[in-house]
């Protein structure tokens, strides 16, 4: 039997092979997005809007077809595939080996995707790196956050952009949904939202066969206001931010979205 040495808190235990899953807990997105439930609940996405909100930005960005773009954290690469219907080269990548695996069979010579942690650099530079849907702030420790940011910038070609598309935050606290049934594909989900004032969270309760399941989503509650601090802190400079899907001005009150458009500081050049 293979024995393997984990260190937790100074203190080292020998562990079966098989022991190894159930002591380290993986983390609510490494288990809640690579589950069918996920898309199922998701599975009525607008995905008319999102096509709409990818035309007005590469029009707002003048992006040419010559360009590499990367998708970070693209999930089953719903936006990938139509950039590069479009005419883009596109790289997607995402943490869930199942929606990569799906993504994958849209690939060709001009779309490719990859196992990756947002957290960790590319290999590569891009012209425009993409992260879309609220794809940000995932992690309990901010310092995650910040090796994304880093990431994202150290991803950035001389002449590259980058682009966060995020929830504002006060619209949706305004009109958090505290409980909510849904019933789809013959499955319950029952829903509890909370503010622990710091993030967003989410708690599903799945029931599907008469079997329960507990997942979670949890999000931190960034402000326009963080997000200039943090892209300052962290070599990025802010070019432009926009409310909605179709780039309208960004109202803290009324505005759906925090789309914001941001490149590397001078000095990273």
């Amino acid at each position: 039997m293979n024995i393997y040495t984990i260190e937790f808190k100074n203190t080292v235990f020998l562990l079966p092979h098989w022991q190894i899953y159930m002591t380290i807990k993986k983390k609510w997105f490494q288990s809640w997005f690579d589950t069918s439930y996920y898309h199922i609940l998701y599975k009525h996405r607008n995905d008319k809007e999102a096509q709409n909100f990818i035309k007005n930005l590469v029009q707002y960005l003048d992006i040419g077809s010559d360009q590499d773009i990367l998708d970070l954290a693209c999930g089953k690469g719903r936006h990938s595939v139509f950039l590069n219907q479009l005419g883009f080269k596109v790289t997607g990548v995402d943490l869930s080996r199942k929606n990569i695996l799906q993504a994958r069979v849209n690939s060709n010579a001009r779309l490719n995707f990859k196992i990756h942690d947002m957290r960790t650099p590319m290999e590569s530079q891009f012209d425009l790196i993409l992260n879309l849907f609220t794809s940000f702030g995932y992690f309990e420790n901010q310092e995650e956050d910040v090796k994304v940011l880093t990431s994202i910038r150290d991803g950035l070609n001389s002449q590259g952009v980058a682009v966060i598309d995020f929830m504002n935050i006060h619209n949706v606290l305004e009109r958090l949904v505290l409980e909510e049934k849904i019933y789809l594909d013959g499955i319950d989900f029952d829903i509890h939202r909370f503010y622990d004032g710091n993030f967003i969270r989410k708690s599903i309760k799945v029931t599907d066969t008469k079997k329960d399941y507990d997942f979670e989503e949890c999000v931190r509650a960034y402000s326009l206001e963080d997000f200039k601090t943090l892209l300052s802190a962290n070599g990025l400079e802010l070019l432009e931010y926009f409310g909605s899907y179709s780039l309208e001005a960004f109202d803290k009150k009324l505005s759906s979205r925090l789309i914001l458009i941001f490149k590397k500081a001078a000095e990273f050049y």
